[in-house]
């Protein structure tokens, strides 16, 4: 599960992730080089293929190379980068079978979100969801309209994943979900993804909704929907491609 504070990444921000760093703990530091690399991953501002260079990302961080290794070694487990012997350490390529089991998976654990004790819709919580369709609407204007959709579709993730309040659940659900993110600004043209922004609008009115009403089960109900119908959706622009 992600952690943050006021020393560390938020996810979804621009700022740099060790601005004092000087003050942070060792946990604390680990948490915001995998934070950082994760979403650079999802973001594809390290795209599929790509070789990390631990030196470089060592004096980026201004770390020794023992907490970035922890970090890799962390997304490694969690199938987004691998190690090559003797090479270095890679962003994993896309596999659509692979992706495919891990949506299936996504889609049945999110008709759990109602289960366990979850925790009650806030209006902070509502606010913040309004703000992500507003950021969703800026999609079709954006300098890099996939990596835009991107962003609003992991912030849209965390903000309801504070619903969850079973820790073993919310990490699942989290690891699974960054193992897909990357699918979108990767298998998508820009006129596929603001198209797919604007399906995507709809659904953040469909959570609007069941959130102001407190209505959980819904929540639950449509989030399942949502999932599988996305993951149709992007097989087809998948398979509308040339070769």
């Amino acid at each position: 599960m992600t952690k943050q504070s006021s020393s560390v990444l938020i996810v979804g921000s621009d700022e740099m992730p060790f601005k004092g760093g000087a003050q942070m703990s060792s946990q604390d530091r680990f948490w915001a080089i995998y934070s950082t690399l994760r979403e650079r991953i999802a973001l594809l501002d390290y795209p599929p293929g790509a070789k990390l260079s631990e030196s470089d990302l060592a004096k980026e961080f201004g770390v020794s190379r023992t907490p970035l290794r922890s970090a890799l070694n962390r997304l490694e487990a969690e199938g987004l980068v691998e190690s090559r012997h003797g090479v270095g350490t890679f962003v994993t390529i896309l596999d659509m079978d692979e992706l495919r089991e891990v949506y299936q998976l996504r889609k049945e654990l999110s008709g759990l979100l109602s289960q366990f004790s979850p925790n009650e819709p806030t209006l902070e919580m509502i606010e913040r969801v309004q703000q992500i369709r507003l950021d969703c609407e800026k999609v079709r204007d954006a300098a890099n309209p996939r990596r835009a959709f991107a962003k609003c579709n992991i912030e849209l993730f965390l903000t309801l994943s504070e619903l969850v309040s079973n820790r073993a659940l919310c990490e699942i659900t989290e690891r699974l979900f960054y193992r897909t993110a990357r699918m979108w600004p990767a298998l998508t043209s820009d006129n596929e993804i603001i198209a797919e922004a604007e399906v995507f609008k709809s659904e953040i009115d469909d959570v609007l909704r069941t959130l102001e009403a407190g209505d959980l089960d819904a929540m639950a109900f449509i989030r399942r929907a949502h999932i599988s119908l996305a993951f149709t959706r992007l097989e087809q622009y998948c398979a509308s491609k040339p070769g």
